[in-house]
């Protein structure tokens, strides 16, 4: 790979430059997942990104020229890209989930939860948004899915909790960005333990750790950059899982609907599980593991 010091002189446009960061990371051998799933869209997020430029940039800017002082930023940027293996995010410090921008950095997952399209329906026709007034967001990270549930449940109240104390103060930063500190709460909790005994709620959403021994033994170098503990969850994946199931129900209101994401988990669980039928969502914009009971449905399937 040629040295990334300096933008060479030839490359004077946007153009230029988000053909050059893609060819360097195709180049590199990077993976993607982080927001963008190709060399090409993750290297045009990062120049717009530095030129404070939005994503969906007129086609009459693509070739305006840079400065000089815009080539180097990018050009940094692009040599953490490929020499740290950062996912960008963590190199912006922005990441977008249910098309709100938050910020994260390694003390969090990047979002990425295919959660966010549901959650953008308010989850209807189980739940009716203008109705819903409590929501318990359990392993909230970066406050992602807290705050959009903000969002799409305008009159409800929205605990969030997380075992991990640097993770949120980084979802106190994203509560303040979104000026959202009169309806979200951030808990300091391991799954359930600090919530009110009496505390109940129409919706539980979790986004929790499911990652199996085995896949975490192969994860490419940008997804070790993420919080290990919010990944790994036991030999099977399921550790936090099981613990969910078992206590979900005495948290959820009668017409409440617990929603999970195990990603590809998803067999495990039916297999640790034969006699449950999960509802599994469907994902319009891909993604796949997110199921969703009832409570009623927990109580048939001898969860609660």
């Amino acid at each position: 790979m040629e040295p990334i010091d300096h933008a060479p002189e030839e490359l004077q446009t946007i153009r230029d430059l988000v053909r050059y960061g893609a060819s360097r990371f195709n180049e590199g051998g990077l993976v993607f997942g982080h927001g963008t799933d190709n060399a090409l869209d993750e290297a045009a997020a990062l120049v717009l990104h530095v030129l404070h430029l939005p994503a969906d940039l007129s086609e009459g800017y693509w070739d305006a020229r840079l400065t000089r002082v815009e080539k180097e930023a990018i050009m940094a940027r692009v040599r953490r890209r490929i020499e740290e293996r950062l996912p960008l995010p963590y190199i912006t410090h922005e990441a977008w989930f249910a098309g709100l921008p938050f910020y994260v950095d390694k003390r969090v997952l990047v979002p990425r939860s295919p959660m966010a399209e549901w959650i953008e329906q308010g989850f209807q026709p189980w739940l009716d948004p203008d109705a819903v007034d409590r929501v318990l967001d359990v392993g909230t990270g970066s406050g992602c899915i807290a705050i959009a549930c903000a969002y799409a449940f305008p009159d409800a109240r929205v605990d969030a909790v997380d075992n991990d104390g640097d993770a949120l103060e980084v979802a106190a930063v994203n509560v303040q960005r979104h000026n959202v500190a009169d309806r979200v709460t951030l808990i300091r909790s391991d799954l359930f333990e600090g919530v009110p005994a009496e505390a109940r709620y129409q919706l539980i959403i979790s986004n929790p750790p499911y990652v199996d021994g085995e896949e975490m033994s192969n994860l490419p170098p940008e997804y070790r950059q993420e919080p290990r503990a919010a990944l790994a969850a036991g030999e099977d994946g399921l550790d936090m899982v099981r613990r969910m199931l078992a206590r979900a129900g005495d948290h959820l209101t009668e017409d409440g609907v617990l929603v999970v994401e195990v990603g590809y988990s998803a067999e495990t669980l039916e297999q640790a599980f034969p006699d449950v039928s999960f509802l599994w969502l469907e994902l319009e914009r891909g993604g796949h593991g997110v199921f969703m009971f009832t409570r009623q449905q927990l109580q048939e399937a001898g969860f609660c």
